[in-house]
């Protein structure tokens, strides 16, 4: 069998016993299309827990591009959480729902994903402080070149049009880079509502998104569209990567 792991970004993974604090999608591909061993997808966001995620935004991404990745005969996604870093007091005066029952990850399941689709909130124009904790935790696996050479997505949300629909993937890419991973953009291939400007928009070239605003406004029908295909897409590429090792 073959997984891949979407952390609301993607990631092809051996399965195992999930232990990880933001969504994550594990993707299966059957062992008659990938000999060579399993093949898994994790997608994950990190919990809605910020203000730009207080009210589910980055989830309701997540959860369209599992779909999306699902949707690819043989894989299966799945779907998990990184650890909150705020307190249960600081949560409550946020006005934070309760957490999800995505699974948290942690760290040492990184490896066992052939893919990933990461996915955050937006602050001051980059992505939350709490995936880039979990970010930073990953040294061991850096230093060992663990994820070198997996395929990799971003998605995300902003509270405004100006918030950091570009410049939170654009700047999120350090991570990757370091870790020797390859950056799939998923560019225009959403097909016409990319061009869209009639109407706000989230999303970019870079990867799906949505804008939050005061925590009223959630993803539109053409954002969660662009959130399937970016699933799909991601998909589809790291079958490709992982049936040509």
């Amino acid at each position: 069998m073959h997984k891949l792991l979407m952390f609301p970004s993607i990631s092809l993974v051996k399965k195992k016993k999930a232990c990880m604090l933001s969504p994550f999608l594990n993707l299966k591909a059957s062992s008659h299309l990938f000999p060579i061993g399993p093949l898994h997808v994790n997608f994950f966001f990190i919990p809605d827990c910020s203000y730009y995620s207080t009210y589910g935004h980055v989830e309701k991404l997540a959860h369209e591009i599992k779909k999306g990745a699902d949707s690819v005969e043989g894989v299966e996604a799945k779907l998990w959480q990184v650890p909150e870093t705020l307190s249960e007091e600081i949560l409550g005066k946020l006005g934070a729902p309760p957490k999800s029952d995505v699974p948290v990850i942690t760290p040492h399941e990184l490896p066992e994903a052939d893919a990933f689709i990461f996915g955050f909130p937006t602050r001051f124009g980059m992505m939350a402080a709490q995936f880039k904790a979990f970010m930073d935790s990953t040294g061991f696996l850096w230093g060992a070149q663990k994820l070198a050479g997996k395929p990799a997505g971003i998605f995300y949300s902003t509270a405004s049009q100006g918030g950091g629909q570009e410049t939170t993937p654009l700047t999120a890419v350090t991570q990757l880079v370091h870790h020797g991973l390859i950056f799939v953009p998923i560019g225009y291939t959403a097909g016409a509502g990319m061009f869209e400007v009639e109407k706000v928009k989230g999303g970019s070239p870079y990867g799906a998104g949505t804008f939050a605003g005061d925590g009223s406004r959630q993803p539109t029908e053409l954002e969660l569209q662009i959130a399937f295909h970016q699933g799909k897409y991601i998909a589809g590429i790291a079958k490709k990567f992982k049936g040509s090792a």
